[in-house]
């Protein structure tokens, strides 16, 4: 079943899957569906699974990969794990300490790929969310090229095989590629990219600097309250990308992911139901028409379901440029 999923080629040399499971979930869903999701991710087909030390469930998917490595399910090797450094711990010496933490958590000698969550320290320390009386988030000043660095030798101990970074843009993206001493690229920058947000400008960008483009929030995210206005457009009823579905006979959670997998874009696609895992894992059956791809394009509006208002006050907050 996983054979016919594509992989697309790092700047590395090493190989990730073109679709992954997205593992976040919100505080009100127990930690025990994110062990059931996993598990069924895997029993799907899902060879490639998105964690992060921010989501709290590094547990839960350790030991679901362990019981089907035990069940003689899946190997080590066929896996791509990724999971994310949370901000903060991007003062240089909290770096591999903080991947060891994970490592512990996942039960694993390594992660295949180890991403900066976000380019905005945050004030390090025990909470995770470190806030004053107001409940404003205290920030921290620490250069994130300086994080790159502890990243690159996290990467020479063997404790990871690639190094990313997610929601950063272009002009961040480029101070870590013209940083003096740069030892490593990053091979991928993960970004919120759905049909209202295509990321047209940032994926050209990345794809000039061999940089892969990393979709989250693929199918207009999961709307967990927490995060997402409401009032927000639903992506999956939108009249267009319906009628394009019902055109090519799939849903249109498929033709959401099919169209930036046929972009070069690697995909996270996030469910608790192992019907709608088997049904994502079917984006290979098919193509796209070039006129379908047109018209999908005439859907972007530049709308953030994810705007991380919570970083909006520092400097490095990555989402005021344009790309």
């Amino acid at each position: 079943m996983s054979s016919k999923q594509q992989r697309v080629k790092l700047n590395d040399g090493y190989f990730i899957p073109a679709l992954g499971f997205g593992t976040y979930k919100p505080r009100e869903v127990p930690k025990s569906k994110s062990l059931e999701a996993a598990n069924l991710a895997i029993d799907a087909g899902f060879r490639h699974i998105d964690t992060a030390f921010a989501y709290q469930v590094e547990e839960e998917i350790g030991q679901a990969i362990q019981s089907k490595i035990k069940a003689g399910v899946i190997k080590r090797e066929d896996m791509f794990i990724t999971t994310k450094l949370w901000c903060t711990c991007f003062r240089p010496e909290l770096v591999r300490p903080a991947l060891e933490r994970s490592l512990k958590s996942l039960q694993l000698d390594y992660v295949d790929l180890y991403v900066m969550h976000y380019p905005v320290p945050m004030k390090a320390g025990d909470d995770d969310f470190p806030s004053d009386n107001e409940g404003k988030f205290l920030l921290d000043s620490v250069d994130f090229c300086d994080t790159w660095e502890a990243l690159e030798k996290c990467k020479d101990a063997g404790l990871v095989k690639s190094i990313g970074v997610s929601n950063f843009n272009h002009k961040q993206l480029e101070r870590i590629l013209n940083k003096p001493g740069l030892k490593y690229k990053p091979v991928c920058n993960q970004v919120e990219c759905h049909l209202y947000l295509n990321q047209s400008k940032l994926l050209d960008y990345c794809k000039s600097k061999d940089i892969v483009l990393v979709a989250y929030g693929a199918l207009g995210t999961q709307r967990y309250k927490e995060w997402v206005d409401q009032n927000s457009p639903v992506l999956l009823n939108d009249p267009v990308l319906c009628d394009v579905a019902k055109k090519n006979k799939r849903s249109p959670a498929l033709i959401a992911l099919r169209y930036l997998i046929q972009r070069g874009v690697v995909t996270l696609a996030q469910s608790f139901k192992e019907n709608e895992m088997k049904e994502n894992l079917k984006v290979f059956e098919f193509q796209l028409s070039p006129e379908d791809m047109k018209t999908l394009d005439g859907l972007n509006k530049n709308f953030r379901y994810l705007p991380a208002e919570f970083f909006v006050d520092h400097p490095e907050y990555p989402y005021s440029e344009e790309y």
